[in-house]
């Protein structure tokens, strides 16, 4: 039976809400327990972020330590997204797939104290039930191949044929928006998931049940600012919301080090989460806004193999910098350059604004 476009296309719509919240889901579980788990190997702080294992499965597999959904689908549902929620609720749709996302995290954070039940269910040893529960996270992406399959042929529809080359307008943006996204991304890298939970696992003892608690909490206060996102943009704009809410996060998080115990790091941590997601579905909205949609897919690809290129190179780094520094080293690092992102980028792009916002 023929679906009728419009149904077809709130079924896309939904179709990436679910794919989103199942993928990230794994992603988080991955990102929050990796840090754990190889500090109960007995690995060095340095050593976690480069092993040769990682690296392949990282590649082929699309692991990651960031505890963020960051992999090849994103940027194809990204580009579909707009034509799935109409451009007059791009940023309100932006900021239901970003909420599906931080939903999934924070499911996956909860779940990160699994292993401990594991262990009293079934009986395994210690490690052993960390290998049980990472094991879900193929589960979880087989879910979204198939769900894939679902999608409708409006899906891959454009106003005109894919751009073969892009306008001079959009590589002129992309230059810019890349180069700074590389800076954000780079800072992000000292910050992922699995060196935040090594950060509170080594320096205030806590056990994994309670990390995956915090980034649960975390996670919860992600979704809930998206949405406030998206209020504040229809008032003040995209680039000034993503400004006015990023940097204030970033000056939070220079003080989570400082923290002398784990109760007030936490809340720290949990009020600089309750800000610094806003920019993520502004963001997205404001780069597919000003380009054409035949070049969205483009535009989604290029950004966002930029940033995984800074979250990429990060992590290494900040595994020295915890092992020849200080354990909060990595966040002050990453804090600083964040705030320079956020400097930078409201410079460049004030004066350009997406179609809605033009007449202001």
């Amino acid at each position: 039976m023929r679906v009728a476009p419009r149904l077809a296309v709130s079924r896309d719509r939904n179709l990436l809400f679910v794919t989103a919240l199942l993928r990230s889901t794994g992603t988080s579980l991955v990102g929050v327990l990796l840090g754990v788990y190889l500090a109960k190997l007995r690995l060095e702080a340095s050593q976690v972020s480069r092993l040769d294992v990682l690296a392949a499965a990282a590649f082929v597999g699309m692991l990651n330590g960031m505890g963020r959904d960051r992999g090849a689908a994103l940027v194809l549902e990204q580009a579909i997204l707009p034509g799935a929620t109409g451009e007059a609720r791009r940023t309100v749709g932006f900021a239901w797939y970003s909420a599906a996302q931080d939903v999934g995290h924070a499911f996956g954070a909860l779940l990160a104290g699994a292993p401990l039940l594991v262990q009293r269910w079934a009986g395994v040893e210690e490690l052993e039930s960390f290998r049980w529960v990472l094991a879900a996270n193929f589960v979880l992406l087989l879910a979204t191949a198939l769900l894939y399959r679902f999608l409708s042929p409006a899906a891959e529809r454009t106003t005109a044929p894919p751009a073969a080359v892009p306008s001079e307008r959009t590589r002129s943006a992309l230059w810019k928006l890349s180069a700074l996204f590389g800076l954000d991304s780079l800072a992000g890298g000292f910050l992922t998931t699995a060196l935040l939970s090594f950060f509170f696992f080594e320096r205030f003892g806590v056990s994994e049940a309670i990390i995956g608690l915090l980034f649960f909490g975390a996670r919860i206060a992600n979704t809930a600012s998206h949405f406030a996102a998206a209020w504040i943009a229809s008032r003040i704009g995209l680039v000034r919301t993503m400004v006015y809410t990023h940097l204030p996060s970033s000056l939070l998080l220079l003080t989570v080090p400082f923290a002398p115990t784990f109760p007030i790091a936490a809340g720290l941590f949990l009020f600089r989460e309750g800000l610094v997601e806003m920019d993520v579905p502004t963001r997205q909205s404001y780069v597919m806004a000003i380009v054409c949609p035949e070049e969205r897919t483009f535009a989604s690809g290029v950004t966002n193999l930029v940033r995984l290129g800074g979250w990429a190179m990060a992590p290494a780094f900040a595994g020295a910098l915890m092992q020849g520094a200080s354990l909060g080293a990595p966040l002050l690092v990453g804090a600083g350059m964040k705030i320079l992102y956020d400097l930078a980028l409201f410079l460049a792009f004030k004066e350009q604004r997406p179609p809605e916002e033009v007449g202001r």
